[in-house]
């Protein structure tokens, strides 16, 4: 016979605590990813309005 009782349940906690690690992974990897696509998207935006105000600046001075 086998020595674990038929209420033994351990291999689920087992298999629950690395669901609930894969998940916090999983969240984390989104979490960083979606930061780092807010970060280029701001490095972005700032770009363009460099871009526009140096433009204004270049046709301002033509017009001098």
């Amino acid at each position: 016979m086998s020595d674990r009782d038929w209420y033994d349940d351990g291999e689920y906690h087992d298999a629950l605590e690395r669901a609930e690690r894969a998940t916090r992974f999983g969240w984390a990897a989104i979490a960083g990813t979606a930061g780092a696509l807010v970060c280029a998207l701001i490095v972005l935006v700032a770009l363009c309005v460099v871009a526009v105000v140096a433009g204004l600046y270049v046709v301002m001075a033509m017009h001098r």
